[in-house]
């Protein structure tokens, strides 16, 4: 169903909530997207969002009418359905030296954070099946949100994220502070984390409060804990809240994106830190997606471990923060084993 979706060039977004057993799927009539230049726009929207890291004239913000609705079950594993997946070779020459920069930056206290990412291109299969590579990563990814988008503006973009944004409904509301990054220890969280990947989960979380509280927020907090996220594992800190004014998600969203897990901080100088110095074009990935709906359930997520699915190559995303103590083989590896997300639905 979804590879004829996308055959025919129809609008729409497929997307599985962590833990249901169902995944949601929405159409929108109108063949034309419908795009917005500025988050705050949000106010008082409904629909499926897909919004990129940045918004430019050629990445704007992408919201998908749910005309149409239906829900998908999730089938069992397909039979040719495989464990291997395509090897690539990327020089780590050109991420040496952007990781220098960024390092120089922070070392010289010019600013306390950096995310650094890259991207990887791999040939597409004429096999490749985004229906299946969604269903696969539905079954795989249990507690991540699943997504798999296709507007004319965006293209198609498919994704596993652990990471909320803004999720809620009513009066009980709720974000995120993830950041940190290890392997999981024989398939089961690690019960020790080092002073770097504390710090940066610490960031992460003064600024969510500072945010909310600048927002006229009042919120309850959660203390740190590991969390699972397919192989790897994170620190998160969630906040609790009620909202008086639901019409304006939009400027609340405005407030968090981007946060400092996919930015740095302060947050304007390191976002524009990135856009000169990261050396490519982020498009969508660590922007947001999912279902906005102020008056029923919304449910928005960080866009990372993500793949864009052109009609030849396969472009995955991965990156990771940087504080002035990184290891750059660390920071390295910890974007070799994100990138294992995508690469096991491809194979």
């Amino acid at each position: 169903m979804i590879d004829t979706l996308i055959r025919q060039g129809d609008i729409f977004a497929a997307y599985r909530i962590p833990g249901e057993e169902t995944a949601h799927i929405l159409k929108q009539n109108d063949p034309s997207p419908f795009i917005l230049q500025d988050i705050s726009q949000l106010n008082g929207q409904q629909g499926y969002v897909m919004a990129p890291y940045h918004i430019t004239n050629e990445h704007p913000l992408v919201m998908i009418r749910p005309d149409r609705e239906a829900l998908l079950p999730i089938p069992e594993s397909a039979a040719n359905e495989t464990s291997h997946h395509p090897e690539y070779q990327q020089s780590k020459t050109e991420y040496e030296s952007r990781f220098s920069v960024f390092k120089k930056a922070l070392q010289e206290k010019r600013l306390d954070k950096l995310v650094l990412s890259r991207q990887i291109c791999v040939n597409r299969n004429p096999e490749f099946s985004p229906d299946q590579a969604f269903f696969t990563a539905c079954r795989r990814y249990r507690y991540s949100y699943v997504y798999l988008c296709h507007t004319p503006v965006t293209g198609t973009w498919l994704g596993s994220t652990p990471e909320i944004l803004l999720s809620g409904s009513g009066n009980q509301w709720r974000t995120v502070a993830l950041a940190g990054t290890q392997p999981l220890c024989n398939g089961e969280l690690p019960a020790k984390w080092d002073n770097k990947n504390k710090e940066e989960q610490h960031l992460v979380a003064m600024y969510v409060k500072q945010q909310l509280t600048a927002h006229g927020i009042l919120f309850s907090e959660e203390a740190p804990h590991a969390v699972r996220a397919g192989e790897l594992s994170h620190l998160r800190s969630d906040f609790h809240f009620s909202l008086s004014a639901v019409s304006h998600l939009g400027d609340l969203l405005k407030r968090l994106h981007p946060t400092p897990a996919v930015c740095g901080l302060p947050k304007e100088a390191a976002c524009q830190f990135i856009l000169k110095e990261e050396g490519y074009d982020r498009r969508y990935y660590s922007g947001f997606t999912g279902r906005l709906h102020p008056t029923g359930n919304t449910d928005l997520y960080v866009n990372l471990r993500c793949m864009h699915i052109g009609q030849q190559l396969l472009s995955l995303y991965a990156g990771g923060g940087l504080l002035p103590s990184s290891s750059l083989n660390e920071e390295w590896k910890e974007t070799e084993d994100k990138l294992q997300t995508m690469l096991k639905l491809i194979g």
